[in-house]
């Protein structure tokens, strides 16, 4: 029996239904895709930055925050987090507006100009008076979705005639997180700005000829 070609209208139109099915398959795909949520360690609440000056104001203290380390396996943009059976997990979906490295000096520093008055040295011409130069040394950055937020290091803080050291100290912070995300986002913000207020009291005792105090660190578990 002779087969009967297959005319050229059936070809198209096969090729037709498949377009349309691969077209509904991606589709389908893209309607079940998770959206991506980005986060920031910037201060949301705060006053109004200080208007740009061609130099600090009269009793400004400068400052220069030296680049923050942290843990390697924290340092992306994507959240490293620590479940309840004390494994950890990365967070494609959930993730810093940039590497964590830089969300943390970025904040801090914010922290330090906007709530404590001071200057960066970096960026404006700086008083008559020597900056003080902060080191920071970030050992852990724990993430525990619903439970808490935990960060843990040390810095050093020189300044003065000859950079001597001002102060170096430990310190633990950890912070309750309500339940989602953004309430853990929320908590490690809340971490942050205690290490900024801590720092500023820590520079201003230097600057008073007394020797600082570190800052109590809070109860490990």
């Amino acid at each position: 029996m002779r087969s009967r070609p297959i005319s050229a209208p059936s070809v198209t139109h096969a090729l037709s239904y498949r377009a349309v099915a691969l077209c509904a398959f991606a589709l389908g795909a893209c309607s079940t895709m998770t959206p991506t949520h980005f986060h920031t360690l910037m201060p949301g609440e705060v006053s109004a930055r200080p208007a740009s000056a061609a130099s600090a104001p009269s009793g400004a203290t400068a400052v220069i925050l030296e680049p923050i380390r942290v843990p390697a396996q924290v340092d992306q943009p994507q959240w490293v987090v620590r479940l309840a059976d004390d494994t950890v997990a990365v967070l494609e979906e959930e993730r810093w507006a940039s590497s964590l490295r830089d969300e943390l000096r970025e904040a801090l520093l914010e922290e330090l100009i906007v709530s404590h008055g001071m200057v960066d040295a970096r960026t404006v011409p700086a008083p008559a008076a020597p900056p003080w130069r902060i080191a920071i040394d970030v050992r852990r950055f724990d993430s525990l979705p619903g439970r808490e937020a935990r960060i843990e290091g040390s810095w050093t803080i020189t300044g003065g005639v000859g950079a001597r050291a001002a102060s170096r100290c430990e310190w633990l912070w950890r912070e309750p997180a309500a339940p989602g995300m953004t309430g853990l986002a929320d908590a490690h913000r809340r971490a942050l700005s205690r290490l900024a207020d801590a720092v500023a009291q820590a520079i201003s005792g230097a600057q008073r000829g007394e020797t600082p105090a570190c800052p109590a660190l809070d109860e490990r578990r």
